[in-house]
């Protein structure tokens, strides 16, 4: 299977330069392309795309500045619209999974820019790497790379930082795993709670997120294409990936955590576009990575070589006593914790569901005679207010 593998680097001030540079052609053979394509009754294809928006483009005195950076990477840029082109017309098809995907869009100088280079445009040296018409470059290697690279990608996000994201090659790890199953229920305050009992709480964001707002707020009040507005963007910016790494961090360890002492992980299937449409909890939702984490979990498990169940998001994982099967129904997310009348078990909501969900993963089924209600359910904080 395939991964990424990114590592941070400080290019030098020509270098600096010289990947502007690089960055301003991909975005202006993007834009190109993708203009003509808008104008075209019909979408031409990729090899006239390439003759009009590089070859013929370089021949001009508008274009003539192409020349000065690697056109491997002003090929891949046409490459990388022809596959946002195919995706677009896959989603409107139905052939692609997940949430519709829309039409290409033009590329701005000041979001985050990247640019792509294949094997002829880049090899490995003892002090670094290679870039074509930059020079060499040297990354903080954090890992090794498992095998050599397919692909690199330069990256510079709003913060003005510089990565290089390889794509390499990665054999799956033959671990045995200390636990049979575990059902994850995700949550806000608590991310995770898991069948075993184990909690796991979300980092605190409300810090940088005040700061966010603050400058938000401070960058409405300024001039378009002041310096000083410019300036604000960026400490913006830098907040955002701030809070982005913690995120980023805390998934990655939990992810790792669950697939490696977990042979089975179920996940339900939540509707995150709809609960973001509450506009109490939206933001911090938004901030806690649930797309995120399963798509982790799934790609670990592959590696890991272990199963990966999402259950459906109509299961009564929150409605059913997890020790006797006794269905009480819905309660209101304030009661977190519940007294069975069918067995007399106080259940914690959470910890319940988390069992429910590693029970329907794995085959089981609630139990059909004691899901009938007979009598109203009453949901209590305690034993003894009961």
């Amino acid at each position: 299977m395939k991964a990424r593998y990114q590592y941070r680097f400080y290019p030098t001030n020509q270098q600096q330069q010289s990947l502007a540079r690089l960055f301003g052609c991909v975005r202006v053979v993007w834009n190109d392309a993708l203009a003509i394509c808008k104008q075209s009754e019909k979408k031409p294809k990729p090899a006239k795309l390439l003759h009009q928006v590089i070859t013929q483009a370089k021949k001009t005195e508008e274009r003539a500045w192409l020349s000065e950076v690697s056109s491997i990477a002003l090929q891949q840029s046409v490459a990388d619209l022809e596959t946002a082109f195919k995706n677009f017309f896959d989603s409107c098809k139905g052939k692609r999974k997940g949430r519709k995907v829309s039409y290409p869009k033009f590329k701005k100088r000041t979001n985050s820019q990247s640019a792509r280079l294949t094997r002829g445009g880049f090899s490995l040296k003892a002090e670094g790497v290679y870039l074509a018409k930059i020079g060499i470059v040297s990354p903080i290697w954090s890992r090794e790379l498992p095998s050599e690279p397919s692909s690199v990608t330069i990256i510079k996000d709003g913060a003005n930082r510089y990565f290089l994201s390889f794509v390499v090659e990665v054999e799956s790890v033959q671990d045995n795993a200390k636990n049979q199953s575990v059902g994850i229920d995700l949550g806000i305050k608590t991310f995770a709670v898991m069948s075993n009992g184990e909690k796991v709480k979300s980092p605190d964001y409300k810090t940088l997120d005040r700061k966010v707002r603050k400058l938000q707020k401070k960058l409405a009040r300024q001039h378009n294409g002041s310096n000083r507005r410019n300036k604000t963007r960026i400490q913006i910016a830098k907040c955002h990936n701030k809070i982005a790494d913690t995120r980023t961090d805390f998934l990655h360890k939990l992810s790792t955590k669950v697939v490696s002492e977990n042979q089975t992980i179920v996940l339900e299937d939540l509707n995150v576009s709809g609960l973001v449409k509450n506009r109490k909890l939206s933001r911090v939702i938004s901030q806690q990575g649930w797309r995120e984490f399963r798509v982790l979990v799934e790609a670990k498990s592959e590696k890991y070589e272990r199963n990966f169940v999402v259950i459906s998001r109509w299961e009564p994982t929150s409605q059913v006593c997890s020790n006797c099967g006794y269905k009480w129904g819905k309660i209101d997310l304030s009661v977190r914790s519940v007294l069975c009348l069918g067995c007399g078990t106080e259940q914690d909501r959470d910890e319940n569901a988390s069992v429910n969900i590693e029970k329907v993963g794995i085959g089981h089924c609630h139990d059909s005679k004691c899901a009938s209600r007979q009598s109203k359910t009453t949901s209590v904080a305690s034993v003894n207010e009961a």
